[in-house]
Formats: C-alpha cells, sequence, structure tokens
C-alpha cells in the first residue's frame, strides 16, 4: 500500500524498496542481519562493476540465503520455490565448472554455513588469523563482519537509548513533582516497553555469549 518505488520493478527497484523498508517491515519477516546480503547483491548487480567467478559465486550463496529465509513466510504460489531451484542450479553448475579447472574457493567454508553458525564460525577465527592468513579472505569476509559489527553497535545503541526514554518517563510519572511541558505516553504503556526491551536484551546477552 505504501511503497518507495511502485510496480513493475526492475531488479535494482527492488533492492532498493528492500533497504528503504528493512526496518520497518522486512526486518520483521526475516532475519534483519540480512539486510548485508541484500546490500551485497545491490553493490554487486546494479553498479554495473564487472565481477568475477569468485563474486558470482557468492552472490548465488548470497541469493539462496536470501531466497530460504522467505520461503519460511510463504511459497509465493510456487514461484520461490522455482527461483530457488534455478539459482541452485546455477550454483552447482558454476561449482562443478570451478572444480574441473581446479579452483580454490575459500569462502565456501563461510559463506554456506547458516546465519548463526557463520557468525560464530567467524568470531571463533578472527582472534587466531594470522595477517598472511587474512589477507587470503575473501574481501567479502570482511565486509560481512563490519557490517555485522555496525548492526551489532546500532541494536545496543538502540536499546540504551529506549531505556533511557522510558525510564525517565516511569520516574516522572512516580514524581508527583515533577513538571512535563509536553504529552507523555502513559506509565502502561512505558512499563510494558520495558517488558518487550527485557526479551530483547535477553536474547542479546544470549547472542554475546555464544
Amino acid at each position: 500500500q505504501i511503497l518507495y518505488l511502485k510496480p513493475p520493478w526492475t531488479l535494482a527497484n527492488l533492492l532498493k524498496c528492500y533497504k528503504k523498508h528493512w526496518m520497518a517491515v522486512f526486518g520483521y519477516v526475516v532475519p534483519r542481519s540480512l539486510l548485508s546480503t541484500v546490500e551485497y547483491l545491490s553493490e554487486h548487480l546494479c553498479t554495473g562493476k564487472p565481477i568475477d567467478d569468485s563474486t558470482v559465486r557468492i552472490l548465488l550463496e548470497e541469493s539462496k540465503k536470501l531466497l530460504h529465509a522467505f520461503s519460511s513466510r510463504s511459497d509465493y504460489n510456487g514461484v520461490l520455490p522455482q527461483a530457488y531451484a534455478e539459482v541452485n542450479k546455477l550454483h552447482q553448475t558454476l561449482t562443478e565448472v570451478r572444480g574441473a579447472l581446479g579452483f580454490q574457493d575459500l569462502s565456501e567454508d563461510i559463506m554456506v554455513l547458516s546465519e548463526n553458525a557463520a557468525c560464530e564460525k567467524m568470531e571463533a577465527m578472527t582472534p587466531s588469523l594470522q595477517n598472511s592468513e587474512e589477507k587470503k579472505l575473501h574481501p567479502s569476509f570482511h565486509v560481512a563482519q563490519e557490517n555485522r559489527h555496525q548492526e551489532i553497535w546500532s541494536v545496543l545503541e538502540g536499546v540504551w537509548n529506549t531505556i533511557n526514554l522510558y525510564s525517565i518517563e516511569i520516574f516522572q510519572k512516580l514524581d508527583p513533582n515533577a513538571m512535563t511541558g509536553t504529552a507523555k505516553s502513559s506509565f502502561e504503556e512505558a512499563f510494558l516497553g520495558l517488558q518487550k526491551l527485557l526479551a530483547a536484551v535477553n536474547d542479546i546477552r544470549e547472542g554475546i555469549s555464544r
């Protein structure tokens, strides 16, 4: 009903819509960390940059990851499984060709893992990597890590701002001498908001523990 760009869409338009509505819409349907996948696809498919076979391999893997995430919501009248099958077919063909030519794919162990396993693997690998080994990794590894760090920082900053806001409102409600010149949300809304926030903080703590 409300769209950044109206259909019919090109691939570039579709990816722009993903990025524009990610926090408000798509981030509630699929894991929000997949925004880095959308940005990677947009950067390499819609900017006219030349891409090599290693980049094509990663693009196919990221596309499969995105399609798989949306499959948990719907099969979209059979379109999604068909698209996934075609992308998977291309991925297998490229893998066979690369194998026949003797290419070594350094990104395979990282990119084909599930989202959580990939994060855990990267976190486990990073401290032990020497400078010479880091240079061998695909640039997308470092891009994914940087995006992950920015996402974590954004979440923690949002948690802090929300705690600060609700705490001020609650103390103002409890203090009869507090004078406020603007309309505030109800005590119940603030309390319920903190309950939701508590669950989010617990999720973050578990993630850090992993």
